[in-house]
């Protein structure tokens, strides 16, 4: 992996929605629906959300190819949209953006990083699981699917 990790900011918003855009559309063919939150969100709400963020991008010749965001809630890290180009992915930068957003997390104080997936997503609860994450929810879908909560100690 030869990208650069820095902090995520409002003005990656325009590059991080099509990136995720991108990232996102194999999940929604995993799950036959285009309608989820990361295929739908506005640029006007991604801008809003990147205002304080604890979020990493990862650039590679000026290029984001990889992001993630994540927020402290007391002591506990949120980390969400893991999105990672394409033409990019199985490369590492997942790997390497987690462990950069989790030190970040520790920076602000959290002691606990809690993300979700999708139970048909494998490919993301194998990396989360390799990273040292434990299911700790399952909530139900309507559709026969459950959103996986995983949670570490950081």
């Amino acid at each position: 992996m030869t990208a650069d990790i820095r902090p995520i900011g409002p003005d990656d918003a325009g590059e991080v929605l099509t990136l995720q855009r991108a990232a996102f559309v194999s999940e929604a063919l995993i799950y036959g629906s285009p309608d989820m939150p990361p295929l739908t969100q506005s640029l006007d709400e991604l801008r809003a959300e990147l205002e304080e963020n604890l979020g990493c991008v990862a650039v590679d010749a000026g290029r984001i190819v990889g992001a993630v965001r994540a927020r402290a809630d007391g002591d506990v890290l949120l980390i969400g949209r893991i999105a990672i180009a394409p033409d990019q992915q199985g490369a590492g930068l997942g790997t390497a953006l987690l462990s950069a957003v989790e030190d970040r997390g520790r920076d602000a104080g959290a002691s606990i990083a809690e993300l979700f997936t999708g139970s048909l997503s494998e490919a993301n609860l194998r990396l989360y699981e390799r990273e040292g994450y434990a299911e700790s929810e399952r909530v139900p879908h309507d559709d026969g699917t459950f959103q996986v909560f995983l949670r570490k100690q950081l």
